[in-house]
C-alpha cells in the first residue's frame, strides 16, 4: 500500500486568513442622536456640558463609532469632540458606523503586511470564517499583493476559484 501523501501541505502556497485580521474587542457606537435638541440640531452649550458629565469609562477598552442615526444638523466638530473625550482614555474610534470602523479595523491591520512577503508564490484568500469579515478587506488584500504574487486564489487550498496569475 502507497504513503498518503497531503500535496497540499506540501505544496508553496501561502494562505492568508483574513480571519486572523478580525479584532475581538467590543464595538459600541457613540450616537449623537442622544444629546440633540428634539433629535434635530445640536445645542453647543448643552452639548459640551452633556460631555463633561458623561462617564466615559464604559469605553475604555471597546471600538468605537461616533455617528449619528438620525437626519440632523450636526456640525463636524460634534464628531470631533468626541473623538478628543474617546483619545483620552485611550480608546480606539472612527467618525463613521460600525461598518466604517470594520473597514478601518481592517485596512489598518492589512497595511501592516509586506507585500514582498508574497513575491512569486501563489496565493490563496481563504474564504469562510467565523467572524464578519468586510467585503472591503478582501479588495484590499487583493491591491495589496497582486503586484508581487504570482498567483492569487479565493476559497480553500482544497478548493479555489482562481483570480489573479501572472503571464508567463
Amino acid at each position: 500500500m502507497s504513503e498518503i501523501i497531503n500535496k497540499v501541505a506540501n505544496s508553496p502556497l501561502v494562505t492568508i486568513d483574513l480571519e486572523n485580521f478580525y479584532r475581538p474587542e467590543e464595538r459600541m457606537v457613540f450616537d449623537l442622536k442622544d444629546y440633540l435638541f428634539q433629535e434635530l440640531v445640536l445645542r453647543e452649550k448643552d452639548f459640551r456640558l452633556a460631555l463633561k458629565d458623561l462617564d466615559w469609562e464604559a469605553y475604555r477598552g471597546k471600538l468605537v463609532a461616533i455617528d449619528c442615526s438620525v437626519d440632523a444638523i450636526v456640525p463636524n466638530w460634534a464628531f470631533m469632540l468626541v473623538g478628543i473625550q474617546l483619545t483620552k482614555i485611550g480608546v480606539e474610534y472612527v467618525i463613521g458606523d460600525l461598518k466604517s470602523l470594520e473597514q478601518f479595523l481592517f485596512e489598518e491591520a492589512i497595511s501592516k503586511i509586506n507585500p514582498v512577503d508574497f513575491k512569486d508564490k501563489p496565493v490563496v484568500i481563504k474564504g469562510c470564517s467565523k467572524f464578519p469579515v468586510p467585503m472591503y478587506a478582501y479588495g484590499r488584500i487583493v491591491a495589496k499583493i497582486q503586484g508581487h504574487a504570482k498567483s492569487i486564489m479565493y476559497g480553500e487550498p482544497c478548493s479555489t476559484v482562481p483570480l489573479y496569475k501572472v503571464a508567463k
